[in-house]
């Protein structure tokens, strides 16, 4: 039986988003059996920075975060900048947050959780230009491929994908925290 089986994967992006980190951590959910949902601002497909299209299968304001066990953010300077000044996202991972669902965050998509309010005393890592974001926010920052902090798995850039997709599988099998 697949790992992340029965598990439902939400992931938030909007166009720009870092090609690799939205791709490579679907894929890898994908492989080990989850359901992944691609929830965007607009219902129409959107474009990373490389070109590559993906498919919107709901937007933020109509997903709800119940329905979910797991939430991806992937980066990209101008996805993680636009999808953090969404208020539907930004109360869909307060959401995530509240119930304790395990969250992967990749380079810049940890600026939605500074806007969320949800790492006051988190430890995570990032690309290094939002650290001081992230420290402002309430967290402590450290500069690691991948970092685990009670569900939330972080890491920095596409570089450290194959340590953050180990982790993320392993944390959405989990579950709650």
């Amino acid at each position: 039986m697949a790992k992340l089986s029965n598990r439902k994967v939400a992931v938030i992006a909007t166009n720009g988003f870092e090609d690799s980190e939205l791709t490579s951590p679907v894929d890898a959910v994908k492989e080990a059996g989850a359901d992944v949902t691609i929830i965007s601002t607009e219902a129409q497909p959107i474009t990373g920075k490389n070109g590559t299209e993906v498919q919107v299968d709901t937007t933020s304001a109509q997903a709800k975060a119940d329905d979910f066990d797991a939430l991806i953010l992937p980066g990209g300077t101008g996805n993680a900048d636009k999808i953090r000044m969404d208020e539907d996202a930004v109360k869909f991972v307060q959401d995530i947050f509240a119930a304790g669902k395990p969250t992967g965050v990749i380079c810049h998509g940890g600026w939605i959780l500074t806007d969320a309010d949800v790492v006051k005393g988190r430890t995570l890592t990032s690309f290094p230009s939002i650290k001081t974001d992230l420290k402002n926010a309430g967290a402590t920052w450290v500069d690691e491929e991948v970092h685990t902090d009670n569900g939330l798995v972080s890491s920095r850039t596409p570089d450290d994908l194959p340590a953050f997709n180990a982790k993320i599988i392993e944390e959405f099998g989990e579950g709650k925290h």
